[in-house]
């Protein structure tokens, strides 16, 4: 009996400490860690592994670490919902993620139906937050509030000028594109070509001739900065310059090393750089002396994280649901990129789009720079 009451002890406290481990609150980090998008996923990763070592560091969240695990989408649809599957296999709670619109928005639906919180750093399609689900969130903006500055920026600073509107098919990009095609057709301006090309697409030369056919002095994308940069490229090697104009999916200093210097000049709307933030200042400079710049989504996927862990503390709870109540009351959260409030669907009531110019910068570096409104 006595070797018994020992064993017992012995278990017991072999459970105890298990349930230490199984108490660390589970983040999933999603995008897409390899394929064209890389440079995204990484920002993705950074942000979030350094979120959760400063907020261990200072002593978790209600007496609990955070721990990250990793899920590479690739930017694919079928993909994310694979990653989102696995996630809920491996326990996660909450998950930071993804990227690309045409990514989240079928992911979230796993999540829902599985108690998983979600917070995505960058996508931004109206649609990702429409569909009254109780779990989504999201640190950025959306397209309909980008699209109306470009379309508007157009119709004030362009007007007399052919104005071509090209998109990728996707969610995002083709979303974002309708959405600036709506504030400049209700300003009077209507376009001179609209069409859609495909992912993953490596030569525009016939694209590039239907838009000088068309005499477009300005080309709205609505796309990521690979065939951004692969199409400005292409225009200026056929004597074509037009001006580029692009939302927040070539917010990337890859943008320029694809297109080079032809990029120079291009418009792009995205978010005021939290990297200028003076309250990120210790956090940028963290990244920084790592040999990383946190530019693009890096803070917005910090500020994700800081967003959770703020949701766990003022409910008191690692349940997801409990944590989505407490956020969408609209009490402000503190994070990297400013102050956040959610509404009732999820979406910041605080999220600003302003407008950028890539030039070179003081090392001669072709990179974007705020331009404003």
């Amino acid at each position: 009996m006595k070797s018994h009451m020992l064993s017992g002890a012995a278990l017991l406290a072999g459970l105890l400490l298990s349930g230490t481990a199984l108490a660390d609150v589970r983040i999933g980090v999603a995008g897409p860690l390899t394929g064209p998008n890389a440079a995204t996923g990484a920002q993705f990763q950074k942000g979030a592994e350094q979120a959760v070592k400063d907020i261990n560091a200072a002593g978790g969240v209600n007496g609990e670490k955070l721990t990250i695990e990793l899920g590479d989408d690739v930017s694919d649809p079928k993909q994310g919902v694979s990653v989102a599957n696995k996630f809920v296999g491996d326990g996660v709670q909450f998950v930071v993620g993804h990227y690309n619109s045409g990514v989240s928005i079928p992911a979230s639906d796993v999540y829902a139906e599985n108690n998983v919180f979600q917070i995505t750093p960058g996508s931004t399609n109206p649609a990702f937050t429409e569909r009254d689900l109780w779990n989504v969130f999201r640190a950025c903006g959306r397209d309909d509030q980008q699209g109306k500055l470009a379309g508007d920026f157009i119709a004030r600073n362009m007007r007399g000028k052919a104005v071509a509107i090209i998109h990728d098919k996707t969610p995002y990009g083709q979303g974002l594109a309708d959405e600036t095609k709506k504030a400049m057709n209700a300003a009077g301006i209507t376009e001179v070509m609209y069409e859609g090309v495909n992912v993953g697409d490596k030569d525009f030369s016939a694209l590039v001739t239907k838009l000088k056919g068309a005499k477009a002095n300005v080309v709205y994308f609505g796309g990521l900065y690979t065939e951004a940069g692969l199409l400005i490229r292409q225009s200026a090697d056929a004597g074509y310059k037009p001006v580029l104009m692009g939302g927040d999916g070539i917010t990337s200093d890859e943008f320029a090393s694809i297109g080079g210097p032809a990029v120079e000049g291009t418009l792009m709307t995205f978010g005021p750089d939290p990297r200028k933030n003076p309250a990120a200042a210790d956090t940028v400079k963290r990244f920084r002396d790592a040999g990383f710049e946190p530019e693009a989504y890096t803070l917005y996927s910090y500020a994700s994280v800081q967003v959770i862990a703020e949701g766990i503390r003022r409910a008191g709870s690692n349940d997801p649901q409990a944590v989505a109540k407490k956020l969408r009351e609209g009490q402000a959260v503190s994070t990297v990129i400013g102050q956040l409030r959610f509404d009732a669907k999820g979406d910041r009531e605080d999220a600003d789009y302003t407008m950028y110019v890539w030039k070179p910068n003081a090392d001669g570096k072709i990179s974007y720079a705020e331009l404003g409104r």
